[in-house]
């Protein structure tokens, strides 16, 4: 039990600091586009966010002394990664949002048509963007720490 909590905060922390810190204004921007242009800068996202995670996890392990299996360690980030770049490329967690009646919600903050205003921090989308990732990040961590 040890081992996975602190797993999970390692990559809860990581994932913080690799979503917000380390993310690209660009990549911030571009990785929903529906090109390939898009879907390339939001791989780019995923590893470095998976690496923050990385390095999180080799921290967490030089400090403690903690062994962590690396057939597991692969899998949880790789189910992880894969989940990010999912629900990064924003099409696919507004068309969920939608599908299971949560759309207001989503849409909640964003701008209006035809206006400049800038989406913040506190819109729906984020709201569920970030619930979306910290979920991930309790399955990665269960899969890590199995």
């Amino acid at each position: 039990m040890a081992v996975f909590a602190a797993v999970f905060v390692a990559l809860f922390a990581a994932h913080s600091v690799g979503d917000h810190w380390v993310q690209t204004h660009h990549q911030a921007c571009a990785k929903g586009a529906p090109t390939a242009a898009g879907r390339l800068t939001c791989l780019r996202h995923v590893a470095t966010l998976t690496a923050t995670k990385a390095a999180a996890l080799a921290a967490l392990a030089l400090v403690t002394g903690l062994a962590l299996h690396p057939i597991a360690l692969l899998a949880g980030l790789g189910v992880d990664a894969l989940s990010h770049y999912w629900a990064d490329r924003r099409v696919t967690l507004a068309r969920l949002a939608e599908a299971i009646g949560k759309g207001d919600f989503y849409r909640l903050g964003s701008p209006r048509p035809g206006t400049t205003d800038a989406p913040h921090l506190g819109t729906g989308a984020y709201a569920l963007d970030q619930s979306w990732h910290i979920g991930f990040l309790f399955v990665a961590a269960l899969i890590i720490a199995a």
